[in-house]
């Protein structure tokens, strides 16, 4: 395993404040904070955040991170959290609640990252409007990694960013989860057997009911369960002792390929991002391997700071440098709040220089295949994170316009979506008629 080294400056300020010491931001972070600002409140174009980006700059300073911190003056921090769980998965809160919180944290772009789901999107961005968070749908995806020498395989754990339209060719994406999840329903029940037979008789009934219906239950269901059991006094000692990778309870269950998963990710229009390497046995050969497969960054960042070891095999790779909470909601003092992992306004800036464009194409892409075929069931497939009663009250005629709106107003600058390639589109779509009940209507887009 790689050493996590010293924490970026940790120790050579250990007697400092947390954060270092402050200065101007630089014209290079003064830039890059405008571009990034700009983004973030695109479907708020006449917020103070967005309109006095520039006149308000001189109100921030940076630590010796490049974090963004405020004199008390002017707009709110522009803070990203880039990995966080629902009740979808293994959290504990609901989505409405996870952005309610990440609200009051100070949140203004979140991304969902549920293990091997994208079920609970819907409800963070229609609770996200209230509160004026940005949500990137995501996925944190369960892999394997299997190399020749099988003493190398482990598990292995890749962050999906999709557009607000989500991926590209969707169907493909949900089998490899689905087929995911369903192989955890097995794993799960392999660890109770496996439980059982170290005399500790956990019932199976009793993980599903903390999973909630339809919840495809992970190892923390299993560790609560031993927990609210009295098996072990809490959840770290659940997977101390019988949970860890390779421990008397683990169990491995339908995982696909590590590249295999970053390649379709790349596929539909995503950004692949290796997540807590610092958790992995052999991160070296892993890494490189990801990085041929097409990954585009890892998790560097935590709460505690910038861990030079893996900050440098991002370097070494060439890939973006990220990081979030892992945020479940279950408390206590040894789990990251949500937005607690500061990253700096340039490592912002490189990761939507990146993600940007894959996003610009997906989106493209997906417009173009409902202008070939539009039709209510188009729409309802490509309006998947937005509850279809939102356009009640909207007529037919104007419904694929709505969307088509909420799209580009949310995603693109007006740079982008003005371009050549999406004139042309919106040219097919004002060409084309929507097949409503068998009723042919023109779609409006103007």
């Amino acid at each position: 395993m790689v050493g996590l080294g010293d924490n970026s400056n940790n120790k050579k300020n250990k007697k400092k404040k947390r954060g270092g010491t402050k200065r101007k931001m630089t014209a290079e972070q003064a830039s890059a904070f405008k571009s990034v600002t700009e983004w973030v409140y695109l479907d708020h174009p006449n917020s103070s955040s967005s309109s006095s980006t520039t006149s308000a700059l001189s109100s921030w300073v940076v630590d010796d991170f490049g974090a963004q911190k405020s004199l008390g003056r002017g707009m709110d921090k522009v803070l990203f959290e880039l990995h966080s769980h629902s009740k979808h998965s293994d959290g504990f809160l609901s989505p409405s609640k996870l952005v309610e919180r990440a609200h009051g944290r100070g949140v203004k772009v979140l991304a969902l990252t549920d293990h091997d789901t994208m079920s609970g999107i819907t409800e963070a961005v229609e609770t996200a409007r209230r509160f004026g968070i940005k949500i990137i749908p995501g996925v944190e995806i369960s892999t394997i990694f299997s190399p020749r020498n099988l003493e190398m395989e482990e598990p292995v754990h890749i962050l999906a960013y999709y557009s607000s339209c989500g991926p590209m060719r969707h169907e493909e994406l949900e089998k490899l989860l689905a087929n995911i999840r369903e192989g955890r329903y097995l794993r799960a029940k392999d660890m109770v057997l496996k439980l059982n037979k170290l005399k500790l008789p956990l019932k199976w009934e009793h993980i599903t009911k903390i999973a909630g219906n339809g919840v495809a239950p992970g190892r923390l269901h299993v560790a609560r369960a031993m927990v609210e059991a009295g098996y072990v006094e809490n959840l770290k000692q659940a997977f101390a002792r019988y949970l860890y990778d390779g421990g008397p309870a683990y169990s491995t269950g339908s995982e696909p390929l590590a590249e295999e998963a970053v390649r379709l990710i790349c596929e539909t229009g995503g950004l692949a991002v290796l997540a807590h390497p610092w958790a992995l046995k052999n991160p070296i050969p892993i890494i490189r391997q990801l990085k041929d497969a097409g990954l585009h960054g890892m998790e560097v960042y935590r709460s505690d700071g910038r861990l030079a070891a893996f900050n440098d095999l991002a370097d070494t790779y060439e890939l973006l440098k990220l990081g979030g909470s892992d945020y479940h909601g279950r408390g206590g003092n040894g789990e990251s709040e949500l937005g607690s992992v500061n990253l700096p306004v340039l490592v912002l800036h490189e990761f939507l220089k990146v993600a940007r464009p894959i996003w610009c194409g997906a989106i493209k892409d997906i417009l173009e295949s409902y202008a070939k075929e539009p039709s209510a069931l188009n729409l309802a497939r490509i309006v998947r994170f937005s509850r279809m009663d939102s356009l009640k009250g909207t007529s037919p005629l104007s419904c694929g316009k709505d969307w088509i709106d909420r799209c580009l107003s949310s995603w693109l600058t007006t740079e982008e979506w003005q371009n050549a390639e999406f004139e042309a589109i919106r040219l097919k779509l004002s060409l084309a008629s929507i097949d409503l009940g068998g009723v042919q209507v023109p779609i409006e887009t103007k």
